[in-house]
């Protein structure tokens, strides 16, 4: 099943998929698009994002890959949700989107093994983690300005139960920008898989409902620039469509955190 979240009427709704392209609130009204702003499906927690998790990826990046898993956090002002905007800043030469696996946490887990740590996912989403590398410092420390900018990571539409993905490792990844495809990949190619990373995290910290796994990217990376809508969709889970814009429009709105 989907389950998603949006802003209506001064309040926050939980919604499923409705009819002609509505969504459905839980006493079984439809809202129209555009009558409401897409929220996270999830409240979210703690952010963990995954570096170079992808062999070709890293290889675009002329970095080695990785030997352990590569992961930083990310603050809660990042993440916002289905059709909103993403900011370019002026000063930016370079920035890209990153199609990403978003793994969603439903309970507390610690100390997991491989064969148990699947127990502990709720569902899975769609992100797009974007990066500017100007603000790059070397691979192994990202940058607090390449990922932890207000509104880089946008995350959704919809949360779709754990049992209704079979193999959350062969879903194929698609960017298109302004309607055009720029990045394709699958799941298969993640060099840690998802129950490694579960493993490896809950090794020494405790994982919790609403915290969110972004699993790393495929190579087919291409600078975007304000104008540009960036549509990041995984088989199965979902299209995820955002907007890029300068900083005036940003900064003009108050659709950002």
């Amino acid at each position: 099943m989907k389950h998603g979240r949006i802003a209506w009427q001064g309040a926050i709704h939980q919604v499923t998929p409705g009819t002609d392209g509505r969504v459905r609130l839980a006493d079984g009204r439809q809202v129209e698009e555009g009558d409401f702003v897409w929220l996270p499906p999830v409240a979210v927690g703690t952010v963990f994002a995954l570096g170079l998790n992808y062999a070709d990826h890293a290889k675009e990046l002329a970095f080695k890959a990785p030997e352990v898993p590569l992961v930083f956090l990310k603050g809660p002002s990042t993440v916002i949700g289905h059709r909103a905007n993403t900011r370019r800043p002026a000063d930016a030469t370079y920035m890209h989107y990153e199609c990403e696996l978003a793994v969603v946490i439903g309970k507390a887990g610690k100390g997991l093994s491989k064969a148990d740590a699947m127990d502990i996912v709720a569902g899975y989403t769609v992100a797009n983690d974007y990066a500017i590398r100007d603000y790059l410092e070397n691979y192994y420390r990202p940058n607090l300005r390449v990922k932890n900018r207000d509104g880089c990571t946008p995350l959704g539409p919809w949360l779709v139960d754990r049992d209704d993905v079979p193999d959350p490792m062969a879903l194929a990844l698609t960017t298109r920008v302004n309607g055009q495809i720029t990045q394709q990949g699958s799941t298969a190619d993640m060099i840690f898989d998802i129950a490694t990373l579960i493993e490896y995290l809950s090794s020494f910290m405790t994982l919790k409902p609403g915290d969110v796994i972004l699993t790393g990217t495929p190579e087919g990376l291409a600078d975007v620039k304000a104008g540009d809508t960036v549509e990041t969709e995984i088989e199965g889970i979902g299209c995820l469509v955002n907007h890029i814009v300068d900083d005036p429009s940003f900064f003009a709105t108050a659709a950002h955190p």
